[in-house]
């Protein structure tokens, strides 16, 4: 059987779309308003910067050329601004390196003079340096660097997780939201093909196209209700009205008939008939289950002594008694039956043949697997997909003999309504196989 490919939910691709469509969103926003805080937080900076500038500047030209060493070091505080003459041997480092320091320096030589120096360390010292000119006599002044500093990046690192978890958070709502009416959708669906058909979707949401989907789906399970109700007394209908003339025809071959051969082909003929309407009546049951913890081995030796005809059939088991399953025990039943008897028409090698028979098991990940295999002639491989279709009939030795052609049909069904899975395929040493996966009793 083909594998599907793996593949998201609509939730997670809902919410994967979302998330990165408002994570894109969150990035752009983030760096449109960086850039557009860059140049008033430089400009509103140097303003600030240039004014204790101007204001020294303004002090110093008060006094004579003798007087300003004095006031240049009354005016020294570390804490808040610093004025010191400036020295040729003076190393320092230019402070426009990036976007935002060119701003302020292109803002203060605007306001200071285009003689203005911006330096971020002098002489090892780091800090907010700006050089200017007064009587031909250079001075740094040290200001406060913090009045210049960009948003720190931790800060903008915590407003952007928290958009982004904001973003996470919203996108899985909204995804569950979008989701949930198709989410009750797939559960009334899975409950309709399990056989609820008293399931019913709400009429009443606001959204118009799930409300009109909603009310279709209702219309459909109270169609198929009515379908399955009418199907039900209709077969029972049929298996009265059809076994009672067969049990009066089986009573009247044998006492009036008087040849004997005859008389056993036609008995032969009539349990032939009520063979196929058990075969009808097993296809058609209602496809509510139970599911137990069902001892396999137990199961398959019960089903073995009704095909102990050494003449027809030999099936040999090595199912492990531990082994248990969670099943039907008569549905289980009835696929054992119907392999059985498919193996003992067309399993056989040649056509004196005894049929052979293996049954196996193995084991899985929360799951077993039984084997049901015969030693016959196979299946054509085109039609190995085809053989489990209700009433299909193929040109090889397999349909040779009469039947419903529902065999493998009814196996097919009962093991979906009971989670499993069949798998039809050739062995490898000729002979039909057939792999039935259940689930494992804990």
């Amino acid at each position: 059987m083909p594998r599907n490919r793996v593949a998201l939910s609509l939730f997670w691709r809902t919410f994967f779309l979302l998330a990165v469509l408002l994570a894109g969103g969150v990035f752009a926003w983030t760096q449109t308003f960086r850039a557009l805080e860059a140049e008033p937080r430089a400009a509103q900076a140097a303003q600030q910067i240039a004014s204790l500038v101007n204001l020294a500047r303004a002090v110093l030209t008060t006094v004579d050329g003798i007087n300003r060493v004095a006031l240049v070091k009354s005016m020294s505080d570390p804490d808040s601004i610093k004025l010191t003459p400036r020295e040729p041997s003076d190393q320092w480092v230019s402070y426009e390196v990036d976007r935002f320091t060119r701003a302020t320096g292109e803002a203060l030589r605007a306001r200071l003079g285009p003689d203005t120096l911006v330096a971020s360390s002098v002489n090892g010292t780091r800090g907010l340096w700006v050089g200017f000119t007064l009587d031909k006599d250079p001075y740094w002044v040290l200001a406060d660097a913090t009045r210049l500093a960009p948003m720190a990046t931790s800060t903008w690192l915590s407003w952007v997780g928290i958009a982004l978890l904001a973003t996470v958070l919203g996108s899985a709502a909204v995804a569950r939201l979008i989701n949930q009416p198709l989410r009750d959708l797939s559960s009334a669906t899975s409950r309709i093909r399990g056989g609820e058909y008293d399931s019913r979707l709400d009429e009443s949401t606001l959204t118009s196209e799930i409300r009109e989907v909603n009310m279709g789906f209702n219309r459909m399970a109270r169609e198929l209700a009515k379908v399955e109700e009418d199907r039900a007394v209709m077969l029972a209908g049929i298996s009265h009205d059809l076994r009672t003339p067969l049990a009066r025809l089986r009573l009247e071959t044998e006492m009036s008939v008087q040849d004997e051969e005859a008389r056993r082909y036609m008995a032969s003929d009539i349990a032939q008939l009520d063979a196929i309407i058990d075969k009808f009546m097993d296809y058609a049951r209602p496809g509510q289950v139970k599911l137990v913890p069902v001892s396999l081995a137990a199961l398959v030796e019960r089903e073995m002594t009704s095909f102990r005809d050494p003449g027809q059939i030999r099936i040999e088991s090595t199912v492990s008694p531990q082994t248990r399953v969670l099943a039907d025990e008569t549905e289980l039943s009835r696929v054992l039956q119907n392999l059985f008897e498919n193996s003992r028409r067309y399993g056989r090698s040649g056509p004196d043949q005894i049929a052979e028979v293996r049954v196996s098991e193995s084991r899985h990940a929360g799951g077993v697997t039984l084997t049901v295999r015969d030693f016959g002639s196979g299946v054509d491989p085109a039609k190995l997909n085809q053989i489990a279709t209700p009433f299909y009939r193929g040109d090889t030795a397999r349909t040779a003999a009469t039947g419903a052609g529902l065999g493998l049909a009814i196996v097919d069904k009962a093991i979906q309504r009971m989670g499993g899975q069949l798998e039809l395929l050739n062995a490898s040493g000729g002979g039909l196989m057939v792999n039935i996966r259940l689930k494992k009793a804990p």
